[in-house]
Formats: C-alpha cells, structure tokens, sequence
C-alpha cells in the first residue's frame, strides 16, 4: 500500500474540501465522519450529531475538562463540547484550510477564548506532558501509518486518570483476504497508509499503557451514512468524469474521490471492516 506523509493528508482535505461540502454538508453540518443512526434518528444531520454524543459520552466528558480534539476537521466536535459542557478544547489539523475555517466559525460564534485551533502533528505535539484530560479522535488516527506513534503521544500528553475516545475503521482481521482489493482502493484515495485490527490496536494500547480498555462495535449503526456515501459517488461519478476531461490539472485525490466511496461500501459489504469506538484511560 502507499505511505502518504503529512502533505499528503493536508493535500487530501484541502482538495477534497468542496466534496464534502456537495455530499455532506459540511458548512452546515461542520462534519467530515459517519453518521450513526438508530431507531430515534429522524435524517442525515442528526445521525452526524450522533457520532459526537457517543464519543462524547464514552469519553465521560464534563465540566472542566481540558480536552484535545486530534485531528479535528473544522471543529465540528470541539464546537459540539462547548455545547454540552463548561470544557477547554484544543483541536489540531494537519489542514491549513481546516484551520482558517474552524478559526472564522469560533470567531462568528463568539468562542474563540474556549476553542483554540492550530497547525500540529498528533504523533509530534507541542503540548507539555500530562496537559489534557481528555483525547478524543473522531476518524482520525486511521492517518497515522504507525498508530502507536498517535497511541504514545495521546499517553505522554494525558493526566493520569485521563481517557482516550477514539472512533475509526479497523479491519476485521489482520489476515483477511481481500480479492479485489477493495480496502487499498478506498483509503489510498483517502491518503490512509493502511487499516489495523481491533486486536492489533487493543495490544498497542496495552503496551503504552492504557487500562479499562472498551470497544464498541456500531458497524451496522453506520450502514446507511455507508450507502449514502456510495449512492453519492454513484451520481458523483459521473459528473467527476465530464468535469476531469476539461480540467486535466485536478489534483489526483480529488480525481478518484467519487471511486473511493463506492469501494468504501463494497468492502463493508464484503465484512471487511468496522467502524469501532475505543475508549480507555491513563
């Protein structure tokens, strides 16, 4: 598979960004993740709300804690904590484009002396040892190509007692067979350098040292946000094409980003992935 660095990833988001603003309504629904549905969830919008609540009562966030959003988009989770809680919140991005855009809506919202956005690395912060009480990555430590680089630095940067909340694609086994390679496909036009499993992952934790390590499967609770994406790349798909035969110079991750949603769900139809939420403490 590819290794992509952070260029890669930043360039990802930055030519990707109008993408999602088309099929997710990003402007509105400041989301770039799946959306859990359940027998409550009325539309689309409100299945994106969901992710946040689960991560967000799995990392038993409250009042005043200090919480890093790693990997934080345009600051959709941040903006969803300082919703529900007295808290802090640090996001950090790879994205210059993110980070203008998170830094204009906590200005037009008046949060700015909550919410603070900044250009970092989560493998390579800048933050002091034992700084946050709570590290929460929504769909973004599938980035890092070593994830005990991301596993280590949430661990140095957490108080003890602190937790980790994380929700991500896992593969369903470390030796599956892929014939159609429907997983490199996917995340190679997503600048993801490759998938672990659930138990590879559970091992890193442990061997960093984190405890109270919880897993929760909501595989089938993201099927419709899946089919979604798919149906989107489907219509997608076609105006990519008429719109890459007069523009030759688009950048090649927006070029095949329609094709990366379609794969996205024929490898979760094949079971070779779920959509887990971790949690555990320091």
């Amino acid at each position: 598979m590819a290794k992509f660095n952070k260029t890669d990833i930043s360039n990802y988001y930055s030519s990707t960004h109008t993408h999602y603003e088309q099929w997710w309504g990003l402007k509105n629904t400041l989301s770039l993740h799946y959306g859990i549905w359940d027998e409550t969830t009325k539309n689309f919008a409100e299945s994106l709300v969901n992710t946040n609540k689960v991560l967000f009562e799995k990392g038993k966030i409250s009042d005043g804690d200090y919480v890093l959003d790693a990997g934080c988009g345009v600051g959709g989770a941040a903006f969803f904590m300082l919703h529900e809680k007295k808290v802090r919140v640090e996001g950090i991005t790879l994205s210059e484009k993110q980070i203008k855009f998170a830094q204009e809506k906590a200005k037009n919202l008046n949060l700015s002396e909550r919410v603070s956005f900044h250009l970092m690395d989560y493998t390579q912060t800048t933050f002091p040892d034992e700084t946050f009480d709570v590290v929460w990555a929504c769909e973004s430590c599938c980035h890092a190509t070593n994830k005990s680089d991301f596993i280590k630095e949430a661990y140095r940067i957490l108080k003890k007692g602190g937790r980790l909340v994380l929700v991500d694609y896992f593969l369903e086994s470390e030796t599956q067979k892929d014939e159609n390679s429907y997983i490199e496909k996917w995340i190679t036009s997503w600048a993801i350098s490759n998938l672990v499993s659930r138990e590879y992952f559970t091992t890193e934790l442990q061997n960093h040292g984190f405890k109270n390590i919880q897993l929760h499967d909501y595989t089938k609770a993201i099927y419709k946000s899946a089919r979604r994406m798919y149906l989107a790349g489907i219509v997608g798909g076609v105006v990519s094409k008429i719109y890459n035969a007069f523009h030759p110079n688009v950048t090649p991750f927006a070029k095949t980003h329609s094709k990366s949603v379609v794969y996205q769900y024929k490898a979760l139809n094949k079971n070779l992935w779920k959509y887990v939420v971790f949690s555990a403490e320091k």
